[in-house]
């Protein structure tokens, strides 16, 4: 039987389009690229924690807006993590790994494809006209 983790995510983009990605540190998809993100905690909303999460891990401070995409990513831990994805600009702080992040980095959508991403992340970015489709 199998349980589900909610989970928000900021997608943050400078002006010139590059996407800040963190290198995951810890399980779930461990030495994988992703976008901030993490557990939503009891009484937090979606955004709260989306916001809260870009700062433990990146340490910005994050304007969140729209909602991107919500999906449901099952992994082999038996546990679903629904994911909620907002894009994001960054007001504030200072760009450091922190966290779950064993790197942050700045990356040029025309190069996202080069990293190992964490799963269905390609998708989504592609989708929601973040990244080139090929």
């Amino acid at each position: 039987m199998s349980r589900t983790i909610r989970a928000a995510c900021a997608v943050i983009q400078r002006d010139d389009g590059a996407i800040l990605m963190v290198k995951r540190l810890h399980p779930p998809e461990a030495g994988l690229w992703s976008v901030p993100g993490g557990k939503v905690e009891p009484g937090e909303s979606l955004r709260a924690a989306a916001a809260r999460e870009a700062f433990e891990e990146t340490g910005l401070y994050v304007n969140v807006g729209q909602r991107l995409w919500t999906a449901q990513l099952a992994l082999d831990d038996g546990v679903v993590y629904e994911l909620h994805d907002f894009a994001a600009t960054a007001v504030g702080g200072v760009l450091r790994a922190g966290d779950d992040a064993a790197e942050v980095c700045w990356v040029p959508v025309g190069q996202i494809r080069r990293l190992p991403l964490a799963a269905e992340l390609l998708d989504h970015l592609c989708a929601a006209g973040l990244a080139p489709r090929h």
